[in-house]
């Protein structure tokens, strides 16, 4: 089995040379991602099956309405308005 793993993990660095640079980055965040505990238990998480209360169900429901008369607000439109970038959002970690 630990010569199968080794064996994996050299395929696996041959096919990293053979990638395009912005591929290299693309990979690297998501072995980042894999490889960080919390991004893990929150993957591995089950689903929330907590039942919708009243209030949760009058706020949907207001929202929904809300969008059959308007424009939904794009996500960097929100970002900007908060002085946010899509960076940032992306390579933000918590503080220890």
């Amino acid at each position: 089995m630990a010569q199968d793993v080794a064996q994996e993990k050299q395929q696996l660095h041959a096919m990293v040379d053979l990638l395009a640079p912005e591929q290299v980055h693309t990979l690297r965040g998501l072995i980042k991602e894999m490889l960080d505990p919390v991004a893990r238990a929150i993957a591995n998480a089950p689903m929330d099956d907590e039942p919708l209360t009243s209030e949760d169900e009058k706020a949907l429901d207001q929202a929904r309405e809300w969008l059959k008369h308007h424009q939904g607000i794009p996500h960097e439109r929100v970002l900007a308005e908060l002085g946010l970038t899509r960076e940032e959002v992306d390579n933000y970690q918590e503080p220890a």
